[in-house]
């Protein structure tokens, strides 16, 4: 069987029978992509040709492009997926990349960013409905220790003001339900108040909309948390995702139960919760070592 068409064949198995999100196709198909394109320079152009040596140097030269190794890791797991698949459907007799393990990742510890650096970053100067409401979503988004998914999907009806909480479809579209504060409450309103000439021809539910009247996209988002960056003199290598990293580290610093932080992140195992108490231990040595009064010998 042709390569790409096993590509095709599988993409629509994992869309229809799997239920696959639109964003993972998308991620499943450039990675087979890739995959296939590095096997037709090597003349391989048909799945029964390919064999465990030939994944193997795919990784490796995965690895030589210094691709992350987060990166390297998943590509493997689409292509094991794939292989697993066409042995299934016994297009192949047997699973040639079984015996490959998946490579170790190392944990990183998210960067926080303090909250003095927080408070410069929503110092922002209100003139447009547009400055409205990029200091909502940083509100919000800091706020409530949202991913930026779930903060560019969220609609006008995901916000209850009566009982100041928000709605929120995250992960694997498990719902969850999210406090907010007083100050993300207030900016949101105070957009909303400007929201509507923001539309355009067409109506749309989406909370925050760009200068097209549209949902704002990931890019939009991203490309306009750089500009503010640079505006506030900030690092401009914070990304949207350090922002969830900040709301958890805080409220962790600050005495907040590791159980209930994994609630409003949304983890499914506290193990992923739990990378932030090596944060909060870190921020506690350092203060140690710093105000201590005996610590500091002959000083």
């Amino acid at each position: 069987m042709n390569i790409k068409d096993a590509i095709d064949d599988f993409i629509n198995y994992c869309v229809f029978e799997k239920g696959l999100s639109d964003k993972t196709k998308e991620s499943y198909k450039y990675d087979l992509k890739v995959y296939n394109e590095y096997l037709s320079d090597k003349n391989i152009n048909n799945v029964n040709n390919i064999c465990t040596n030939d994944i193997e140097d795919f990784l490796k030269y995965r690895n030589n492009s210094n691709e992350e190794v987060s990166t390297i890791a998943h590509n493997l797991t689409v292509i094991k997926n794939f292989h697993s698949y066409l042995f299934k459907i016994k297009v192949v007799n047997n699973d040639v990349s079984e015996s490959i393990s998946r490579p170790k990742l190392r944990k990183k510890i998210p960067k926080a960013v303090s909250i003095e650096d927080i408070d410069k970053l929503l110092d922002i100067k209100l003139e447009s409905e547009f400055d409205y409401r990029n200091k909502a979503m940083i509100e919000l988004m800091y706020g409530a220790g949202l991913r930026v998914s779930e903060l560019i999907s969220l609609d006008v009806h995901s916000i209850d003001f009566t009982n100041c909480i928000i709605r929120i479809i995250g992960k694997g579209s498990k719902e969850r339900i999210v406090p907010i504060g007083e100050y993300s409450m207030y900016y949101l309103k105070e957009y909303l108040d400007r929201r509507n000439s923001m539309l355009k021809k067409e109506a749309t539910d989406a909370l925050f909309l760009n200068n097209h009247g549209k949902r704002m996209t990931r890019q939009g988002f991203f490309k306009n948390l750089k500009a503010i960056l640079k505006k506030q003199g900030l690092n401009p290598n914070i990304h949207p995702h350090t922002l969830r990293h900040s709301f958890a580290t805080h409220l962790l610093s600050n005495g907040a139960d590791l159980r209930s932080i994994q609630e409003l992140l949304g983890h499914s195992d506290i193990a992923t919760t739990k990378i932030y108490t090596h944060v909060s231990d870190e921020k506690v040595e350092n203060d140690y070592l710093k105000y201590h009064p005996r610590e500091h010998k002959g000083e």
